[in-house]
């Protein structure tokens, strides 16, 4: 008995249909009250960050992150939709690579690539 993953994501929205396509569009997530998003099986990292973290944007209480295959050629299609994409050196790490976009309502969504 216990908890065995993370069955939902809940988030306000200014324009929820808007942020649902876009999630759709560019992420591929099928996203809404009535979506379900089946995905693959993998890790995932539940962590609390200290209050002045600068890790993610202050004015945010969470940062969503999401595993990908191909980040490169990803983020290669998403700048080539015009999302602007965020690249740092030290984000190529033993962990994998990590690069970053924002939602429409300005959430910040770390991309991941596991290392293999």
């Amino acid at each position: 008995m216990g908890v065995t993953g993370i069955g939902g994501l809940f988030f306000r929205s200014r324009d929820p249909a808007a942020r649902a396509a876009w999630y759709k569009t560019h992420l591929g997530i099928d996203a809404g009250s009535e979506s379900i998003w089946h995905q693959q099986a993998g890790m995932t990292v539940f962590a609390p960050f200290a209050a002045d973290t600068d890790y993610f944007p202050r004015d945010q209480s969470w940062m969503l992150n999401l595993r990908v295959e191909g980040l490169k050629a990803f983020a290669h299609a998403l700048e080539t939709a015009g999302i602007t994409v965020e690249r740092r050196a030290e984000w190529d790490t033993p962990y994998g690579l990590f690069m970053r976009i924002t939602d429409p309502d300005g959430l910040p969504i770390e991309l991941w690539e596991p290392a293999k």
